[in-house]
Formats: structure tokens, sequence, C-alpha cells
């Protein structure tokens, strides 16, 4: 889908969206949850098909949370049903654009097939370079800080080191930008670590509604933020090396001494 957002080759974002109101949408034309929730599956398929000419390097989404065990039993057969056929039926459209697919979350409490179809899907996706997509299934950030902070250390414990023990293969990257559907505004326990600096954008559109213009919408609104990372505004550069606002390219040293008081 073409948009007008400008962005420069060399920005490279981390984007984590928690995917919000799929059931209210359903219920506000008359149909069952799961329908909803089928319909979120578009959306996340015309967001990641969009998301690399935005200058998204990563797409970090909330697929099914710890919490999420407690809705009722058919909901929850319905969505593990889902996540299965998007794992198995969705793979060779993401190996074909070259999306690399990961999940994070724990695995001992989903079906054989589900944890089957992660591992081939993982295996298949591995050397896509156009976009990771994240998907966090059976996920709590605070369970996930808590494993990694009880494993056993093989050295000194730093932010990187720590950060590396919460994704797959090392890829806890910070988040940039942190978008949330449906008007609800927290965090959910969602990426707490990766979100110490992001970007909060809340939008009052239902997940199957959200569109890849939609996520251009959110980018220019995070293009104009000054992002200072508890420096001063005028030598703000973020703590993960990612330089402020509006468009410019990643990757910028640390401010000095004197852009830290």
């Amino acid at each position: 889908m073409q948009t007008n957002l400008q962005v420069k080759d060399k920005t490279r974002l981390h984007i984590g969206i928690i995917m919000d109101g799929n059931g209210r949408w359903a219920a506000s034309r008359g149909l069952n949850r799961i329908a909803g929730h089928h319909a979120g599956v578009s959306s996340l398929r015309s967001v990641a098909e969009a998301a690399p000419a935005m200058g998204i390097a990563t797409l970090s989404v909330y697929a099914f949370s710890v919490d999420n065990w407690r809705r009722p039993a058919d909901e929850v057969a319905g969505i593990m049903g889902l996540l299965h056929h998007y794992l198995v039926f969705e793979l060779e459209r993401l190996a074909r654009a070259g999306v690399r697919l990961t999940v994070i979350g724990r695995r001992d409490r989903l079906a054989p097939d589900v944890v089957a179809a992660i591992a081939h899907a993982e295996a298949v996706t591995a050397g896509g370079t156009n976009l990771h997509l994240r998907l966090a299934i059976d996920y709590s950030a605070r369970d996930a800080i808590l494993s990694a902070a009880t494993a056993p250390s093989d050295g000194a414990l730093t932010r990187e080191t720590f950060a590396r023990r919460l994704g797959v293969g090392g890829d806890a990257v910070d988040v940039d930008l942190l978008i949330r559907t449906s008007g609800e505004q927290r965090l959910s326990d969602f990426l707490l670590w990766e979100c110490a600096y992001a970007e909060l954008y809340f939008t009052q559109t239902l997940w199957p509604d959200f569109s890849a213009d939609d996520l251009a919408e959110a980018l220019r609104a995070y293009a104009k933020r000054d992002r200072r990372f508890g420096g001063r505004p005028e030598c703000a550069t973020g703590s993960s090396g990612n330089m402020s606002n509006h468009g410019e390219a990643f990757g910028a040293e640390l401010p000095d001494a004197a852009c830290q008081r």
C-alpha cells in the first residue's frame, strides 16, 4: 500500500503492537468473538506487509497473554486453532516476503501441534531479512524478566546480557514505538523491559479496522516526538543508539557527559 510517509533508508524501527478490540469489533456486528480474531489476522497481514517500506525492521505483536487463559474455554480453543492456522497457512507467504518469524513466551502449555508449527515456521523463515515478526504467545513480560533474573549466570550480568536472556536468539531489542488499539491505555504486561523508553501511541481504532494507513499515521506521530532519553533536547539520542525524531537515521553515538546533566 502506498502512503505519503517518508522514511530514510537507514531507519530501522522496532514497533510493538497490542492488538486490542477484536471482541468488541465482532460484538458490534452481531458476530461471535472468534470472528473478530479472524478479522484481526487480516489486519496483522496487511500491517506486516506494509511495515518494511515504512522503515520497520522488527514488529512485535501481542497475540495471547498469560492472563488470556482466563477466558472461556471455547474462545481459548478458537484462538489457539487460529494461531495454528496462521503458522501453517501463512508460512509460504511469510517466507516469500523475506519475513523472519519468531515466537516469544511459554511453549510448555501449548498444544503439541501448535508447538510443532512454531518450530517449523521459525526454521523455515530463519533467513528472512526484510522484517522480523515476533509473536508473543502465552507471554508475560514480568514472567520473562523473572526467568531471566533467576537463570544461572556465566559471567557479570549487564543490561546487554540481561536483555539477551529475554528474547529468542538475543533479539530483545528496545521498542521505539508501542501502539495499542481500541482506546485502552495500558501496557498489559507486554515487553516491559524493552519498552523502558518507548514512545506510546493509543488509538480508538479497533484492531480489525487497523490498516497500513493507520500504521503510517502512528509513525508520523512518532516522528514528531522529542525523544530525550533523559538528556537535554538539543543533544538527545537514545540509550540504545537510536536517533531522536523526524525520521533521522539511527545509529548515533551516546550524548557526551554535558548532555546527560
